[in-house]
């Protein structure tokens, strides 16, 4: 089983950045415990939101050629500089749904990229668990669940992201796609990492239609997937308006105990960030609370290509508005599928 044993989770939180890195080097071998919680933790024992994607991806996402591919070598040191023992790695593999490739090209382009992920996850197995990825509107999506379901070399979790602009509202034939994908996930047991789009699928990007996808997400997608986590993440690092409306909007529900998101976890990296309004920290953080900090997740979340770097992520965390035992908390959050 990929995780961290006792003796080196406890090890790590007491040693500096070089100390730990080597000492985690060391224990590669080591045997496999259930990862354990820190008293006033100081960094955060895993990392629910990195990537890894390979030449080929790179390639494809990079209009330039100056997207450079990242491999599992690339991010160890970064999770040593942060002292973060676990992460997850997430496959961009979705990204071909953007492509006008014949549907079965298309497929296969999809099927490599998740198992490149899963090979460089197999490079570091006490450290990184890779989450395979796929377009929830495509034929091929549930295929391709099944597959990675079944697979040991990924976690017991599927990252869903619509790639060509999110998901139409008022398009029942997308709705039912997702709630196919939902009930499938929710059938195999796995968790479902669901990342919204920046802009609530809206090319105007209104609060309003932000809001909309959270109800969407509620009333009519958690309710096909009742008995496994959901991991809600956002992407981007634009303004926080939209984003922070749709939160209300799960928040509320928490709050009022609507058993539909009683599993549902807030992935926090694209919120936590650099430049974030005091008014805005202090609205996230009224809505976390809301939620429950044993809900929320620790995730960098950095914009493909970019240099933003775990440490960094966790920086921006820590400067939110939130008392030393609320930090705390959710830095010892981990996720089912990386325990």
């Amino acid at each position: 089983m990929r995780r961290l044993s006792v003796l080196l989770t406890a090890t790590l939180a007491l040693l500096p950045g070089a100390a730990r890195a080597a000492t985690v080097a060391g224990q590669a071998g080591a045997s496999a415990h259930a990862v354990q919680p820190r008293a006033g933790a100081a960094m955060p024992l895993a990392d629910h939101h990195q990537y890894v994607y390979s030449p080929a991806a790179a390639a494809f996402m990079s209009t330039t050629g100056a997207l450079h591919p990242v491999s599992a070598r690339d991010l160890i040191p970064q999770l040593d500089a942060a002292g973060i023992g676990r992460a997850a790695v997430l496959s961009v593999a979705y990204v071909y749904g953007q492509a006008e490739y014949a549907q079965d090209a298309e497929y296969r382009r999809v099927r490599a990229e998740n198992d490149w992920a899963a090979r460089q996850a197999a490079e570091y197995p006490e450290r990184l668990v890779a989450l395979c990825s796929v377009d929830p509107l495509k034929d091929y999506a549930l295929a391709e669940l099944a597959r990675c379901a079944a697979s040991a070399e990924f976690g017991r979790a599927i990252r869903l992201q619509p790639a060509a602009g999110g998901v139409r509202l008022d398009d029942p034939e997308q709705i039912e796609r997702l709630q196919r994908v939902f009930r499938s996930a929710n059938a195999r047991g796995i968790a479902i990492v669901l990342q919204l789009s920046e802009t609530g699928t809206s090319e105007t990007g209104t609060s309003e239609t932000g809001t909309r996808e959270a109800r969407l997400l509620i009333e009519q997608l958690l309710p096909h997937a009742p008995n496994v986590p959901v991991q809600v993440a956002y992407a981007g690092e634009r303004e926080a308006g939209p984003q922070l409306a749709a939160l209300a909007v799960l928040a509320d529900a928490a709050a009022r105990q609507d058993p539909r998101v009683r599993h549902v976890w807030i992935d926090v990296g694209a919120f936590a960030r650099p430049g974030l309004s005091p008014a805005d920290a202090r609205r996230l953080v009224r809505r976390l609370r809301q939620v429950g900090m044993e809900r929320v997740l620790v995730g960098s979340d950095a914009a493909i290509g970019s240099a933003a770097r775990p440490r960094d992520a966790w920086a921006a965390f820590r400067r939110l508005p939130l008392s030393e035992a609320e930090t705390a908390r959710v830095a010892n959050n981990v996720m089912p599928y990386l325990r």
